[in-house]
């Protein structure tokens, strides 16, 4: 197998074990490679901070911004619009041009432009900063994924590395609510992350070395491009469907993302270096990552991006409370997916995302009937079966994401991955606020919603049980 960098400059493969022992090679890691982990990881944390901070704010800022109801979805779904439309280019620059220099770019790019977030006067001005803030996101994730995979080369490490990875994205969706909840008001709680995010950058200067792919392509523009209108186009239909989903503009909205996405695969094929090579979709592995990313957007984040603001308005819970309530889902999910690196060679990655959806299922069953009953310890069981089930996914899929593709191309399987996550992300927040504020009551809505999202976890859990590997 090609060896997945050339320079010279890199990180060694394999540590040196100190004088005097007999511990074998590989079997620790370098200072080097702890580093990229601890700051990879780190920015990733940010990123899911700045990208779940809205979840709590939503009805402060709305009311500021004097965002009608119809356009709430869009401060939620500025970020994973940006993270979704770019993450697969950002794949394919990192390992084409620097997985460190896009890293580095990205993260610095994110602090300002969640800064200018805060200064943000309009809904259409606060969006504009989200996609920003998600396109300098895809940047990270993109690299991230790439560094760790160029620091840990052997099976074990990259086992472990990953497992932090996963765990540190649950860890940035339980803070975020937290840390935004927490703050005066929403516009200090994005000038604070921002210049989280620059300290960040700061501190990956000097640990960070470069690594690229053996071989350069060319950054796929026109299928960026078009892959991100017809993202816009399916959001927007889904958006305008609570006014009902047989109005003409929702169909033709509909109709424009098919075409688009057709497009987009014509391109594709027709490219020398495409932004995803489709062929991988042949691959059950692949394949099974690719559903299973889209099943978490739709079925887990949909959902828990817009409880919060729903628990405020029917309940009358305040943000930093609500914020305490997403904490026990998503810090049990933090809790889970850094053990779940002891499930290896007991379970495959694949089994392992067909059970974190089974439970997400169960955890949402468990919530029905709670706004009715104007009982917020009712959500309790719910949200720890839920955050079992998010941790197992959080762990389980970037390592398939990596393994399904060769080591070469590591960032742009993380990125194919997480861009089918973040598509099912903005389908999954614009359709749980559509299926909320259509249904003449939030509580008859959130048990709506919440029927919606476990049938689609389970799913999910078929799907990726029956893409298995073919002998």
């Amino acid at each position: 197998m090609t060896r997945l960098d050339q320079n010279p400059n890199a990180a060694p493969a394999r540590p040196t074990a100190p004088s005097g022992t007999s511990a074998p090679p590989g079997t620790q890691p370098s200072r080097n490679a702890r580093s990229t982990l601890a700051v990879t990881s780190a920015a990733t944390a940010v990123v899911l901070m700045i990208y779940t901070a809205p979840m709590v704010t939503l009805p402060e800022t709305a009311v500021d911004l004097h965002t009608p109801l119809s356009a709430q979805a869009w401060l939620l779904n500025g970020t994973p619009l940006g993270l979704a439309a770019l993450l697969l280019v950002a794949g394919s620059l990192a390992d084409d041009y620097g997985r460190r220099r896009l890293f580095l770019a990205g993260t610095a790019a994110l602090g300002l432009t969640t800064a200018l977030g805060a200064l943000t006067t309009s809904t259409w001005l606060f969006t504009a900063a989200r996609i920003a803030q998600g396109a300098a996101s895809a940047a990270i994730l993109a690299s991230s994924l790439g560094l760790i995979v160029q620091a840990f080369p052997t099976p074990r490490g990259r086992l472990h590395a990953t497992g932090v990875w996963g765990a540190c994205v649950s860890a940035g969706i339980a803070v975020g609510p937290l840390v935004a909840g927490a703050m005066p008001g929403w516009r200090i709680a994005y000038a604070v992350l921002g210049a989280a995010a620059l300290i960040v950058a700061a501190s990956g200067v000097r640990p960070l070395t470069e690594s690229r792919a053996p071989e350069r392509g060319r950054p796929d523009i026109a299928g960026a491009l078009v892959f991100s209108l017809a993202l816009v186009a399916l959001v927007a239909a889904l958006t305008l469907g609570r006014d009902g989903w047989l109005r003409a503009p929702v169909g033709v909205l509909l109709a424009v993302a098919v075409l688009l996405t057709a497009a987009f695969a014509v391109l594709e094929r027709r490219n020398r270096t495409p932004m995803i090579d489709l062929g991988l979709l042949r691959r059950p592995r692949f394949l099974a990552s690719s559903v299973a990313g889209v099943f978490t957007g739709l079925a887990v984040i949909g959902l828990f991006s817009y409880l919060p603001s729903l628990l405020q308005k029917a309940l009358g819970m305040s943000a930093i409370g609500t914020a305490w309530l997403l904490m026990l889902w998503s810090g049990i999910s933090f809790a889970v997916a850094l053990q779940a690196r002891r499930l290896a060679g007991r379970i495959s990655p694949r089994h392992q995302l067909a059970l974190g959806f089974v439970l997400h299922a169960g955890g949402a069953l468990a919530l029905l009937g709670s706004i009715a009953a104007d009982s917020w310890p009712r959500l309790l069981p719910g949200l720890v079966v839920a955050g079992i089930g998010s941790g197992l996914l959080n762990a389980a899929l970037p390592l398939l994401s990596v393994e399904a593709v060769p080591p070469e191309r590591a960032a742009m399987g993380s990125g194919a991955q997480q861009t089918f996550r973040y598509i099912g992300s903005c389908a999954g927040v614009a359709l749980t606020i559509a299926i909320v504020t259509s249904a003449g009551s939030a509580a008859h809505g959130a048990d709506i919603a919440v029927i919606v999202s476990a049938a689609l976890a389970v799913l999910a859990a078929v799907g990726v049980v029956v893409l298995r590997e073919r002998a």
